[in-house]
């Protein structure tokens, strides 16, 4: 199972470059996520969101190999993939996987202006390791799934505690 972390931050470029750190954790196998968004609001409170993840290029690829291969079948593997990849596309954009839209815009919908949250639904990670990483940027801790205790944890471990 899968833990939600939001992280508030104090303006979009730290939260960009942690949505980066992220990727370079991931290389190292330090931190597996399942989803990951970005949000922020603008000074004139206009609301941003950022997927990492495409359910639709997810889509249009699963389905252009499933269609090469029914394809190859019949002997059209372009007009099977061609086919297989605008089926997977709408498949792939009706379906909302990770980290969901509507709770993403209600909690950026609560950030100042000129902040930013990452969002992060995490499978797996070496806590101690991430929590170093993240600390130099100064996160607040905006929202989790973990447990009370590991969620006070996890706060004074970024705060430097």
């Amino acid at each position: 199972m899968a833990d939600l972390v939001v992280l508030g931050f104090s303006d979009k470029e730290k939260a960009e470059s942690v949505l980066r750190l992220s990727k370079e954790l991931s290389r190292q196998e330090l931190l597996d996520l399942e989803d990951a968004a970005l949000a922020w609001r603008t000074m004139d409170g206009k609301i941003h969101v950022q997927q990492t993840f495409s359910t639709t290029a997810a889509g249009a690829t699963g389905g252009a190999l499933w269609g090469t291969l029914f394809g190859m079948l019949f002997l059209m593997p372009v007009f099977g993939a061609a086919v297989g990849a605008a089926t997977g596309a709408v498949a792939g954009k009706l379906s909302d996987v990770g980290i969901n839209d509507a709770f993403v815009k209600e909690i950026a919908a609560t950030l100042e202006p000129g902040h930013a949250a990452v969002f992060a639904l995490v499978r797996r990670s070496t806590p101690d390791r991430v929590r170093d990483a993240l600390r130099p940027f100064k996160p607040s801790v905006l929202r989790t799934s973990l447990t009370k205790d590991r969620e006070e944890e996890l706060v004074n471990a970024l705060q430097g505690a």
